[in-house]
């Protein structure tokens, strides 16, 4: 991001948190521009922003390892004295306990989830808060027992006696609880305290610098050379489109592949909606393609792998039927691909993470390392609302833009276990019928995603007369804002009645409807 006179940065060290860009994204929406580094990010590097004021604070992430094992990860001392605000959140209040001359232990009980937290000194980042105690949301096994020398207690709760430490001459703060997630009640009023309050950063950031940061870093990145987008209908992709058009023209070629997972009439509408805006997609009849590339496979990352592998190999199959020179692959990954597909833990001794995979995308996780394309990835910082952001901003019509997400393995990952195209087509009836119904019961508003998902299993039912032996159909339907966490939508009884006995009676081979009331987490939005 460029520096000038409107913008203030504040600067996240990243220690493997799934929730750090949830900081960045709060920060964001109070108008400051933030960005995130490494944990092990040399202090050099940007010694001179913090110097001419542009870094205004840092934030030091939570994350997963424990500051006093073989695994702990730790910054460049010199964060912890930069002339700046610093604050520290859970593995960062850790970190700034142990450095500072605290002391870090493994807590008796493990705090995760709610928690209730009473505040016992509203100055610094509690500075106006009226409660007396607030809800915040724990995740850690270790906490501080003694704070450095200098620190003063500001909040606890009953399982972490301290919670919250500030040290005002030094100008450091340092919470155990996650500010970020929508759990804390208070919680960007806290970040606000930091950031504007404590920081002084001016508040002139908007999605429209991001526009005019992410086409000019475009241009220096591509030069005079060709882009291929892979277009999905989705979002992403399209709001993507309008991105690189403003940016390189006629340079950007879009492809449309049809793996055969879409939705009911759904590329027919992807065409015409993008020739509406004058954007030329070239269509890839690759259906026969995908489906022989599947047959009996099951294992869901296998399922992502395959699929992203052979969009790449599609792509490369059909670049060279074009008359052009084409070295960049752009695609709409978002940050909430780029975490659940990375595992967050490292071992610094190999430097690699070792960490289970929540899922693999395939935007992320099924790529070739062979791939003959340089990857460009403009929006991989922002989550989904910040997309539809974007996407207002570019003029994006509202049809595409409040679109309900769609994974880009389409129905596979929707139907559990071996792929056919009767199981795809049963996906796919039961889908069209879920999206009328919402629309003629105006309750599109009521979820951020609906889905339907047909399981590897048959269940006893009567049908008429005869009893049947058939597939149940799992409907999932959620409320978020960023995927990141969701809950379930509790759509109105007559509404689920309706979808129920309409996919009974019209998809052959359906004989029970069944409703998915799991939040994520523990469970994710798609079951695959």
């Amino acid at each position: 991001m460029q520096t000038n006179t409107t913008i203030s940065k504040i600067l996240i060290l990243d220690f493997g948190s799934q929730y750090t860009e949830l900081i960045t994204k709060r920060i964001r929406s109070l108008g400051v521009y933030s960005e995130v580094k490494n944990f092990d990010l040399d202090y050099a590097e940007i010694q001179s922003e913090i110097k001419s004021g542009f870094i205004k604070g840092i934030i030091l992430s939570g994350g997963p390892n424990s500051i006093y094992d073989e695994e702990a990860l730790w910054c460049d001392e010199r964060f912890l004295d930069p002339s700046i605000p610093v604050l520290g959140i859970c593995y960062g209040m850790q970190l700034i306990s142990q450095k500072l001359g605290g002391k870090v232990e493994k807590s008796s009980h493990r705090e995760y989830g709610k928690s209730e937290l009473s505040i016992k000194s509203k100055t610094g980042i509690f500075e106006g808060l009226t409660e007396e105690t607030i809800n915040c949301w724990m995740s850690h096994g270790d906490h501080v027992t003694q704070m450095p020398p200098g620190f003063e207690l500001i909040g606890q709760t009953s399982n972490c006696p301290i919670a919250a430490m500030q040290n005002l001459e030094k100008n450091i703060y340092a919470i155990q609880f996650h500010p970020e997630v929508n759990h804390t009640e208070k919680g960007l009023e806290i970040i606000k305290n930091f950031v504007i309050e404590i920081c002084k950063c001016s508040t002139g950031w908007s999605m429209h610098n991001f526009i005019d940061f992410e086409i000019e870093q475009i241009k220096k990145e591509v030069g005079n050379k060709k882009v291929l987008l892979a277009l999905s209908g989705g979002v992403d992709s399209a709001t993507l489109a309008l991105l690189l058009q403003k940016a390189i023209n006629e340079r950007l070629i879009c492809m449309f592949i049809d793996h055969g997972f879409m939705r009911a009439n759904e590329p027919e509408e992807i065409l015409e909606s993008f020739s509406q805006l004058n954007i030329k997609v070239i269509y890839i009849d690759a259906k026969k393609r995908f489906m022989d590339k599947l047959v009996n496979i099951s294992d869901p990352e296998q399922k992502r792998k395959i699929i992203g592998k052979e969009f790449i190999d599609t792509f490369n199959d059909e670049i060279k039927k074009l008359d052009a020179s084409v070295e960049y692959l752009a695609q709409g990954t978002l940050y909430s691909d780029v975490i659940e597909s990375s595992g967050i833990r490292i071992n610094p001794k190999t430097g690699k993470r070792v960490a289970a995979t929540i899922k693999s995308h395939h935007n992320v996780g099924g790529l070739p390392e062979n791939m003959p394309f340089k990857l460009l990835e403009p929006i991989r910082t922002l989550f989904k609302d910040e997309v539809r952001e974007l996407a207002k901003e570019l003029g994006l019509p509202d049809h595409l833009r409040l679109r309900h997400p769609f994974p880009g393995p389409g129905l596979a990952i929707r139907v559990l276990g071996d792929i056919t195209e009767e199981k795809i087509e049963i996906v796919r009836k039961s889908d069209l019928i879920v999206r009328q119904e919402l629309k003629k019961a105006d309750a599109n508003s009521l979820v951020w995603q609906i889905l339907t998902v047909l399981l590897p299993i048959k269940s006893v039912g009567v049908m008429g007369d005869e009893r049947s032996y058939a597939h149940p159909i799992v409907l999932r339907a959620v409320t978020s804002n960023d995927a990141m966490t969701a809950d379930w939508a509790r759509l109105p009884y007559e509404l689920l009645d309706s979808i129920s006995r309409r996919i009974v009676n019209e998809v052959a081979g359906v004989n029970r409807v069944v409703y998915d009331i799991t939040s994520k987490p523990p469970g994710t939005i798609e079951w695959e």
